[in-house]
């Protein structure tokens, strides 16, 4: 767990530093950084993460809880559903958003897009099949 840590917390103070872009494997790849409070700790978390922005609608994100593959949720999902309300940095911004689980044909449309722009995304839902579905959120600029 404290490799991951450490792993975050680099990608957190080079993006900061770097007004929202970082080298490595999220080079050229949208990323935001989402913050949340453990359900159960209260303690505060920042979860790097990609997204895919709305073409239709600016004040709309996607994340999408992949957690690389793994067999479960990241505790960021339960987190931020448990809340419904977070922040964000993208870019030099910060803001507040609501959050929303996309479901049914809208997920796979927009899992379908992210996996279609980041291959590893669809690699992602091949570890996890028969296992989860890969949940989609929706954030939403307040």
């Amino acid at each position: 767990m404290a490799e991951t840590n450490d792993w975050n917390a680099k990608i957190i103070e080079e993006f900061r530093a770097n007004a929202g872009k970082v080298g490595g494997p999220f080079a050229d790849a949208p990323l935001t950084l989402l913050h949340h409070r453990g359900r159960s700790s209260g303690r505060e978390y920042i979860a790097p993460v990609m997204y895919l922005a709305d073409d239709a609608d600016p004040a709309t994100i996607y994340v999408f809880a992949s957690k690389a593959g793994a067999p479960t949720h990241p505790e960021w999902y339960h987190n931020l559903l448990t809340a419904g309300r977070t922040e964000v940095e993208v870019g030099t911004q910060t803001y507040e958003v609501t959050v929303t689980e996309v479901l049914g044909p809208d997920r796979d449309r927009l899992f379908a897009e992210q996996a279609g722009r980041y291959p590893g995304f669809a690699g992602y839902a091949e570890k996890t099949a028969g296992v989860r579905t890969i949940p989609v959120l929706a954030l939403r600029r307040v």
